[in-house]
C-alpha cells in the first residue's frame, strides 16, 4: 500500500504554522526544507519526512485547534512578523501556542479579529468569492446624508486599487455614525470609500465577522464557543479552499 502523502503547503497549514497561501510564499522563497532539501512547489510530504521552516522542525501532530476572538485596540498591527513591527498582534496577545490572525484590521482601527492555528479555516474565510460578511461601526467628520448612504451602498470606484466596491448594506445610526456590512476586504476599503465622498473617518470598529460577534473588552480575547464554531464550520462547508 502506498504511504499517505500530503502537499507541503497543506502540511504546514494543518500543523498550525501558517495558512496555505503563506506556506506557498515560504516555499517559493526557499525557506522550507524536507529532509534538509529545498523542495519544489507542489512537493508532497510522506510519514517520516522532516519538514523545517528557517531551520526549525515543524511537526504536524494533529494538536488541538485554537480559535479565539480578539478585540483589537487601535495601534496594534495585524502581522506575525514579530521581528519587524514592535506593536504586533502576536506579541500583544502573547498566546501560549503559535496562532495567526485571519485577515487583517488596520492599525488605526479597532474591533474584532479572529486568530487560530487552523490553516484550512483561514483559507476558506479569506477567499473574497465566498462573500463572508464583516460588519463595522464607523464615525465620520460630517453629518451623514441619505445621498451618502445610497452612494456607499451602490459601490464606490477606487481608482488607486483599480476596483469598484461591491454592493453593500449601509445604515445610518446617528448624525455622524453608520453601520456598514462588507463582503470584500480591499485595503483600507471603508476609509477610501468615505474619502471618495469627501468624508473623513474618525473612528472605525469591526463588530462582527460572519456569525461571530465582538463580545469582550478592548485588548482582551475569548475562545469561540462550540455553538459559534459549529455554525462557522457549517457556513464554510461549501466554501472553496485556496488551491492545494
Amino acid at each position: 500500500m502506498d504511504p499517505i502523502t500530503t502537499r507541503l503547503n497543506k502540511y504546514l497549514s494543518e500543523a498550525g504554522y501558517c495558512s496555505r497561501r503563506t506556506a506557498d510564499k515560504l516555499i517559493d522563497e526557499g525557506r522550507v526544507t524536507i529532509n534538509n532539501v529545498v523542495p519544489e512547489m507542489g512537493t508532497k510530504v510522506i510519514p517520516g519526512d522532516e519538514v523545517k521552516v528557517d531551520g526549525k522542525t515543524i511537526l504536524n501532530d494533529a494538536k488541538k485547534r485554537t480559535y479565539i476572538a480578539f478585540n483589537k485596540p487601535i495601534g496594534i498591527v495585524c502581522t506575525t512578523d514579530t521581528g519587524v513591527e514592535k506593536n504586533n498582534i502576536i506579541d500583544y496577545i502573547n498566546y501560549p501556542t503559535r496562532i495567526f490572525p485571519i485577515g487583517r484590521l488596520d492599525k488605526d482601527s479597532e474591533g474584532l479579529i479572529l486568530l487560530t492555528n487552523d490553516g484550512d479555516i483561514v483559507n476558506k474565510i479569506l477567499r473574497a468569492s465566498n462573500n463572508h460578511e464583516k460588519e463595522y461601526i464607523v464615525r465620520v467628520d460630517k453629518p451623514i446624508s441619505q445621498t451618502f448612504v445610497q452612494r456607499m451602498s451602490a459601490g464606490i470606484p477606487l481608482e488607486e486599487l483599480g476596483k469598484t466596491t461591491k454592493f453593500c448594506s449601509v445604515e445610518k445610526l446617528s448624525v455622524f455614525e453608520f453601520k456598514i456590512v462588507l463582503t470584500q476586504g480591499l485595503n483600507r476599503q471603508i476609509r477610501r470609500m468615505c474619502e471618495y465622498l469627501n468624508y473623513e473617518v474618525l473612528s472605525l470598529k469591526r463588530t462582527r465577522i460572519m456569525n461571530i460577534h465582538q463580545k469582550c473588552e478592548v485588548g482582551t480575547y475569548r475562545d469561540l464557543t462550540d455553538e459559534e464554531l459549529n455554525t462557522l464550520n457549517e457556513t464554510l462547508k461549501d466554501s472553496k479552499k485556496a488551491i492545494e
